[in-house]
């Protein structure tokens, strides 16, 4: 199992990861220890727990706020809303944003396992 030195708050951590997934937790560490700089602009003196801790509620609001978006734009789809009907959209447009939430959807599943196995 690959391991992966990342930093976070200024701290290194090596973290294993599953093969080929090296560059995507890197991603994911940058965009984490973005979110944790911004914290700690707001809340200096926070500690190194306290401040992961909201990262961590910061970064899982981010994923409720699209998950409550996929499920608006799924129920919109199993109530059969024609393509234009409710929001003005061509069948083009409609299948975009199907692939699009078809992707989240993905991306939910997999955050979500990842989260389970941590």
């Amino acid at each position: 199992m690959p391991r992966v030195d990342v930093t976070l708050n200024g701290r290194s951590y090596l973290i294993g990861c599953e093969d080929g997934q090296e560059a995507r937790l890197r991603q994911l560490a940058n965009y984490l220890d973005g979110q944790l700089r911004a914290i700690a602009g707001r809340a200096p003196t926070a500690g190194e727990a306290q401040a992961l801790a909201m990262g961590a509620l910061l970064v899982t609001d981010q994923l409720f706020d699209l998950k409550a978006e996929y499920d608006a734009l799924a129920a919109d789809v199993r109530n059969g809303a024609a393509p234009g009907e409710a929001n003005g959209t061509s069948q083009a447009e409609e299948d975009v944003m199907v692939a699009a939430v078809d992707h989240l959807a993905k991306r939910i599943g997999d955050i979500a396992a990842k989260l389970d196995r941590a």
